[in-house]
């Protein structure tokens, strides 16, 4: 794939049964307008979206990102979007992929202002080269996120648990990260806890303990985490979730920020102060993440 690919969805209700979706499906030029100027997922990032790792033309944890998409949608007050129709665009999408990496994005806005129907879309794009960071690693530095941990639940309004399209804070962040000379950032509840990095989650080595923090407090619960959990309880390890002091990020064995597309990178430094990296296990669940998965 040498552009991108991008389908246009007429959203149904999420209760109608039939067999096939196709003709809800248009298929339209990636690079021409698409989009109305009235379109609040431009003008607001009223909107919610997900985006699927592909691997030789697999895409990966499909049900877990659709599973997620709606729970954005409900805590956006979106219509629920219909699973399977989600599905089977995800399918189209995916068979427009070729071999190697790709990336497919869902997006679900609330539409045009005072439309009558939401606007929603997939496209399918080559994912950019990950491999050098896969080995490398990432340092960096922790920022507050600027709420406490029981945020979400005293303010449902923030949209802490959603994936929207409002993302100037998580790309502000990095930029701040770069500042201070790292690469990534991992965010802090203002009252000491370790949240998520702005596009990934974070796993931490205890031993052979695995931890990543609680999804509460507004954190996502990462698909691609699930993963890695999955392929580590299989290996033997102890898996968890926790509410995670700041302090305990320096006394970690390993650290980790996972996504969908990334995979597995090695966290090399926090805040300027080194922490060991695992090599071996690093390239093993990478192996696993770039092996066709569901």
């Amino acid at each position: 794939m040498t552009r991108r690919f991008a389908l246009i969805i007429d959203p149904i209700g999420a209760s109608e049964e039939r067999a096939d979706y196709a003709d809800t499906f248009t298929v339209v030029d990636a690079a021409a307008p698409a989009l109305s100027v009235g379109e609040l997922s431009t003008q607001r990032g009223d909107g919610v979206f997900e985006s699927i790792g592909v691997i030789d033309g697999h895409a990966q944890e499909v049900i877990p990102h659709l599973e997620r998409l709606a729970n954005s949608a409900g805590l956006c007050d979106l219509p629920v979007p219909h699973l399977e129709q989600w599905r089977q665009a995800v399918a189209v999408a995916a068979s427009e992929c070729p071999a190697g990496e790709a990336v497919i994005k869902l997006i679900l806005s609330r539409g045009v202002e005072h439309g009558p129907t939401p606007t929603a879309w997939v496209t399918a794009a080559p994912a950019s080269d990950f491999s050098t960071v896969r080995e490398a690693g990432v340092k960096v530095v922790t920022l507050d996120r600027g709420y406490g941990l029981d945020a979400a639940e005293r303010a449902p309004w923030l949209l802490l648990g959603a994936k929207t399209l409002s993302y100037a804070v998580n790309m502000a962040a990095l930029r701040e990260a770069h500042r201070r000379g790292a690469d990534d950032a991992i965010f802090l509840s203002s009252d000491g806890f370790v949240l998520e990095a702005p596009t990934a989650s974070l796993i931490l080595r205890s031993g052979d303990r695995f931890i990543t923090p609680a999804p509460t407090g507004g954190i996502l619960h990462g698909t691609t985490q699930l993963s890695v959990y999955e392929h580590l309880t299989a290996r033997g390890f102890d898996v968890g979730y926790d509410r995670i002091p700041a302090s305990d990020l320096s006394r970690a064995d390993a650290a980790w920020l996972v996504s969908s597309v990334r995979l597995a990178v090695p966290i090399t430094a926090i805040d300027g102060a080194e922490i060991p990296v695992d090599h071996p296990l690093t390239s093993e669940l990478n192996r696993y993440l770039l092996s066709p998965r569901d």
